[in-house]
């Protein structure tokens, strides 16, 4: 009977899930909705992931297995108290013999540069900068959620593009595209509508308007440029903080990583990052493939197993 260990990476608008046998060899994977764990919500990331789970056992007809390993790195999860949390939450619900819940740090480092030294910026609808030093040093920065940080993320443009809205329909600031862009994407007639929506709309809602605004700033629109390389410049700021708080410097030779929905390749913000990374870190040095810390979680859950 074949062994199964689970990998788990859960975000603010997307869960990651992959199934592989006790040789580490793929056999399923499956992206499901958002799993970031909020305070007191642990039970809801534990069932959007298990929901998630359940559905990859399907796709490489495991469907009612339990596995031996499952490991999850979920944001949110770096603070103790939810961490704890969503592990019970886990273990309740009976997915594997062992449930390992990480920080979603952990795995994001791990993927892009194994045990050695780098820093990960991750933006999607939050976001967040991780590091390790050529002394095994760990640091952050960033990741204080949708209230007070999130510089550069998804929902940080979303909610600022919006400011710049009203602010044109109001004649505040000069007309933009923006206005038209994002009341058509919200299928809305008038800028009044965005009241009762954004009084509801979550930080995913939020993040999903960064799209349009990308697609306006591509375009030309000079109001959605300059909230775009605000972003870029937020975070980058995250990186050259972990790089003197690191490796003492920013000119030193410095690993860098870029991963989450908003820094895709080829992305728009990703290359006014890439640019600003430059002059801003002139050590850093890109990491090219691209970091799935599913996949890394999916090794800790194999390395949990062979010390069992």
């Amino acid at each position: 009977m074949t062994t199964l260990v689970i990998g788990v990476d859960g975000g603010g608008t997307k869960t990651r899930v992959i199934i592989a046998d006790e040789h580490g060899t793929e056999l399923a994977s499956v992206t499901g909705p958002a799993s970031a764990v909020h305070p007191g919500f642990a039970s809801n990331s534990a069932d959007v992931i298990a929901s998630t789970i359940v559905e990859a056992l399907a796709e490489c007809d495991h469907v009612g297995t339990t596995a031996r390993v499952l490991c999850a790195g979920v944001a949110g999860a770096g603070r103790d108290q939810e961490r704890h949390a969503l592990q019970t939450a886990l273990e309740r619900l009976e997915l594997a013999d062992e449930v390992l819940v990480v920080a979603d740090a952990t795995l994001a480092l791990d993927d892009a540069f194994g045990e050695g030294p780098g820093i990960v910026l991750v933006a999607g609808t939050g976001s967040a900068c991780f590091g390790r030093s050529p002394t095994e040093t760990f640091a952050r920065c960033g990741g204080w959620g949708p209230i007070c940080g999130d510089e550069g993320s998804g929902a940080w443009i979303g909610k600022r593009a919006l400011s710049v809205v009203t602010a044109s329909a109001d004649g505040r600031e000069p007309d933009t595209a923006l206005l038209g862009v994002i009341l058509t994407h919200l299928q809305m007639e008038a800028a009044e509508a965005l009241i009762p929506w954004a009084s509801n709309a979550t930080a995913a809602d939020f993040a999903a308007l960064a799209t349009p605004v990308l697609a306006c700033a591509t375009a030309g629109d000079l109001r959605a440029n300059s909230l775009c390389a605000l972003a870029a410049e937020e975070l980058v700021l995250h990186v050259r903080t972990l790089a003197r708080q690191l490796f003492n410097d920013e000119r030193a030779a410095i690993p860098v990583a870029l991963a989450g929905g908003m820094l895709n390749r080829g992305s728009y913000l990703r290359k006014l990052v890439e640019m600003r990374l430059k002059s801003a870190v002139p050590g850093s040095q890109l990491h090219s493939p691209e970091v799935v810390p599913a996949r890394a979680a999916v090794r800790h859950a194999l390395l949990a197993m062979a010390k069992a």
